[in-house]
């Protein structure tokens, strides 16, 4: 299987979460950009603020290579108006895909008409401009009953409102990579979690995020019926290798 056009090829830390310069995470981004296009990986997945840098680089290599970024990351608590605002400029920038963490925190608290209009306008937003929208529901911070029902509040609302023929510009998304989990499980992408996730977002796509650390566990997600995997080491994975990276 030629997984690369399965990978969204990863790097969002921010400079001090690296312990390392601004001028050093640019170069980062860079590299990482410019890896994606070498090897043709789906997209290159990166903060808001390297958008517009990102899009220059592959329009000058005259590269497929899409452009992701992330929305109210990584907590997803933010107000939907500052999603939106976030999101409105990474589209401006020139991204084409938009990867929202939905407020997570107000539907385990029961807040659902919260979510459920979060989720509408921000999907609208990216609809509109023709945009692919992921909502990222941090699985890590959810229990297998609460992975079912946000999967199916996101495939309803996006259903109901935007129709069938919309549904394969929306995917839910397993994590940020960045939840702290306790006594050292998984804050990525699990085998039980996504089977989860793609028999309750269906007809929408699934994605998985952080966890996929060889080129044996991304081909049985894919056989799953994953359709993109979030990572850091995609050159390992897409080489057969096998990574200790954390996402």
């Amino acid at each position: 299987m030629n997984i690369n056009q399965y990978l969204d090829s990863t790097y969002l830390k921010t400079a001090e979460q690296a312990g390392i310069s601004e001028t050093e995470t640019e170069n980062k981004v860079k590299e990482l950009v410019n890896e994606a296009i070498e090897n043709n990986f789906k997209l290159a997945m990166i903060r808001p603020e390297f958008v517009a840098m990102a899009r220059k680089m592959v329009k000058n290599a005259n590269s497929a290579t899409l452009i992701g970024t992330v929305i109210g990351f990584h907590e997803g608590t933010y107000e939907t108006s500052k999603k939106l605002a976030e999101a409105q400029k990474a589209v401006d920038d020139g991204a084409d895909e938009l990867d929202y963490v939905v407020n997570y925190l107000a539907f385990k608290e029961g807040k659902i008409n919260l979510v459920k209009s979060e989720v509408f306008k921000g999907t609208k937003l990216g609809l509109d401009n023709n945009k692919v929208v992921k909502w990222i529901i941090e699985i890590a911070a959810l229990t297998n009953d609460e992975i079912v029902g946000l999967s199916q509040l996101i495939r309803d609302v996006v259903l109901d409102n935007f129709g069938q023929e919309n549904a394969q510009n929306v995917f839910v998304k397993s994590s940020t990579g960045f939840f702290k989990t306790e006594e050292g499980k998984p804050n990525g992408a699990t085998f039980e979690a996504m089977e989860l996730i793609v028999e309750n977002s269906k007809p929408l796509q699934a994605k998985a995020a952080g966890g996929v650390r060889n080129y044996d566990d991304a081909v049985k997600m894919v056989k799953m019926g994953v359709t993109r995997i979030g990572t850091s080491a995609a050159k390992v994975i897409a080489d057969g290798g096998k990574t200790n990276e954390g996402y």
